[in-house]
């Protein structure tokens, strides 16, 4: 075992639970929810990021409540691409359209152990009936711990176990990229940082983001990208190199897993424990799979 603990999220920090906690299906049902008035309000309320990309189509898992109700207790996104080029690259097939991301998946620390696999499994033929034009889910697992000024950790790093226990295929990494970090440790998207630069729709959502972490406002007249520049300049922003995150396929089809073959099939990374900064992959990545 590579760990005894599985990760959940409640007001945007990680919580562990034990593995050995399990679920009652009996209690739990997955279901198609509302992306707008469900998933994203669960999403900013308990994920790190406490950000939404933008849906394709979103499952929450529900669980009995009092009283003959039941209650949202997570939240699994399937997202847009980060790029068409993605697509090809991490699944083989030729039409973006016929992937998407798995963007976002949040359990809170009400639920056992293994209901992440149960979540996912079953928001896999959710998506197969609602789009069946998606043949292939691409995962991305994000291995640089991220702590706050206060020392407070934002998100430990993890190397996709829960993708690996869902059977997924490792492929390797995302191409290392510099990001932008807030003061909180929270990287800005590279896509909210052009939407600022070139004026983009959505540009006014990406400067309030900004804003309310505590950047001095636009000034009058001044260009997005020498406000941008200026808050690099004096340490409101800092620049930090990040390696890359491990990149995981679902094929969802026999299409999809003949297309996955002209994708690299890796060894899955694994856990360094001991990382308390940067990086969390034990290197080097000579460790096959149980």
């Amino acid at each position: 075992m590579l760990t005894t603990r599985s990760q959940r999220w409640r007001d945007r920090r990680c919580h562990w639970i034990p593995d050995a906690t399990e679920i009652d299906p009996k209690q739990l049902a997955v279901d198609v929810i509302s992306t707008k008035n469900q998933a994203a309000p669960f999403v900013r309320a308990h994920h790190y990021t406490a950000s939404m990309p933008v849906a394709r189509l979103s499952a929450g898992l529900f669980a009995n409540a009092g009283g003959g109700r039941s209650e949202l207790v997570g939240v699994c996104v399937f997202s847009h691409p980060v790029n068409n080029a993605s697509v090809p690259k991490s699944a083989g097939l030729a039409d973006p359209r016929t992937a998407c991301d798995l963007g976002r998946l949040v359990i809170d620390d009400s639920q056992g152990g293994n209901a992440e696999t149960f979540l996912i499994a079953r928001a896999f033929r959710l998506l197969r009936r609602e789009k069946p034009e998606i043949l292939s889910v691409i995962s991305y697992a994000d291995p640089v711990r991220r702590v706050d000024p206060d020392g407070r950790v934002i998100l430990p790093g993890h190397c996709g176990l829960i993708y690996r226990a869902a059977n997924s295929q490792y492929s390797g990494r995302s191409s290392p990229r510099t990001d932008l970090i807030l003061p909180d440790g929270q990287p800005i998207s590279s896509r909210a940082l052009s939407k600022i630069r070139n004026a983009e729709c959505g540009q006014r959502y990406a400067i309030d983001a900004l804003l309310s972490a505590g950047a001095r406002p636009p000034r009058f007249g001044e260009d997005r990208a020498d406000w941008l520049a200026d808050l690099e300049r004096t340490g409101f922003l800092r620049r930090r190199r990040h390696p890359g995150c491990h990149t995981y396929l679902f094929p969802l089809t026999k299409a999809a897993r003949i297309a996955a073959r002209k994708v690299p099939s890796l060894p899955y990374p694994v856990l360094d424990r001991s990382a308390t900064l940067g990086d969390v992959t034990a290197l080097p990545l000579l460790h096959h799979a149980a």
